[in-house]
């Protein structure tokens, strides 16, 4: 099947949401600094790393691009992707218990012009100890995921609800995407 987008994005997850929904894609991770900028909120940050990453992508590309970037925000403070089994300790420790937003900034561009939005979501965790906090750092999943959990994994067993899209919390808000690709003119179904 031909391509019908870039993926400017190496996120298993995000490449498994597309082929779900029968999408035909390649692949094309953009190399963008993820570095939040002073004072700089975890919404605000997500659509502009978004917009970053296509458009460091689109000039060089003939077929429309789509990016992505998902950052967990609890208590106002922004968590990425921990850098250490120590930082996922620290991140699930703080996540445990509370509810806290998933933010996702999706662009899509085609012909020259950028199309991006947000998409926020609720996602509750229930009560950690100790014990499964260490047993769930240690299988290595929470390792390269924001907010160091993965809803579609182990991590699932410790997430009690989720209030918006489910899709979004795995990284890539399908609906969003959707309605940003019709708004470049870009068809993603058949």
């Amino acid at each position: 099947m031909e391509s019908r987008i870039v993926l400017a994005s190496a996120s298993p997850r995000r490449a498994h949401i597309l082929s779900a929904l029968g999408v035909a894609f390649r692949v094309r991770p953009a190399d963008v600094d993820e570095t939040l900028q002073p004072g700089e909120d975890g919404a605000a940050a997500a659509e502009r790393l978004a917009r970053a990453k296509a458009l460091a992508i689109a000039p060089s590309e003939s077929l429309p691009v789509l990016a992505a970037d998902t950052l967990v925000v609890c208590g106002g403070r922004v968590l990425g992707k921990p850098g250490s089994s120590a930082m996922a300790t620290g991140m699930l420790r703080e996540l445990q218990g509370r509810t806290h937003e998933v933010v996702t900034g999706v662009c899509v561009s085609a012909a020259g012009i950028a199309r991006s939005g947000l998409e926020r979501t609720a996602v509750t965790f229930a009560a950690m100890s100790e014990e499964q906090i260490a047993w769930y750092v240690a299988t290595g999943e929470p390792l390269d995921k924001a907010g160091a959990y993965h809803i579609d994994g182990l991590g699932s067993l410790f997430v009690s609800g989720v209030q918006g899209s489910p899709s979004n919390v795995a990284g890539l808000p399908v609906r969003l995407v959707e309605r940003l690709a019709a708004e470049a003119g870009v068809r993603l179904f058949p």
